[in-house]
């Protein structure tokens, strides 16, 4: 599983101005639709549901926001750099500015763990997260995001 295959270009953002968890789900459902052509509020609903069992701020600044959809036939994800860090109630309690959200079939099962684990290693690179901050270029961020890297350990 890569990347690449997860995350289309023109699923990648970069936010000036998010004031709310619920606006940034909202965010994540529009984009979706418009890459992947995802009902927006299917989507929000799902990331929302999840959201209820318990935060997915991951720390360093990340969230890894995901939901399990009916009528989806693949794994697909939208990557958000909001210019402004949000307050999301994560682990470490500090703000977010990098989130990567994926949607997956309902029925997934481990190909959802397994795109959830490669979004959470590579989030966890402190050099990817460095040049991720450092710039605003959608293109760019897609670029950084699924150029390919040695496979570790979960």
């Amino acid at each position: 599983m890569e990347l690449s295959k997860l995350l289309m270009p023109e699923a990648v953002r970069v936010l000036s101005q998010v004031t709310s968890k619920k606006r940034l789900f909202q965010e994540l459902g529009e984009v979706a639709a418009q890459a992947y052509g995802l009902n927006a509020s299917v989507a929000i609903d799902g990331l929302q549901e999840r959201e209820s069992l318990g935060p997915t701020g991951v720390g360093h600044g990340i969230a890894l926001p995901h939901a399990r959809l009916e009528d989806l036939d693949r794994i697909v994800g939208v990557f958000l750099r909001l210019e402004k860090p949000l307050d999301y109630d994560s682990v470490d309690r500090q703000p977010v500015d990098l989130v990567f959200a994926l949607f997956a079939p309902k029925d997934s099962g481990v190909d959802h763990l397994k795109a959830l684990a490669l979004v959470s290693r590579t989030m966890r690179d402190a050099g990817v997260c460095t040049k991720l901050r450092a710039n605003t270029d959608p293109a760019k961020l897609h670029a950084i995001l699924t150029e390919t890297r040695a496979p570790q350990a979960a």
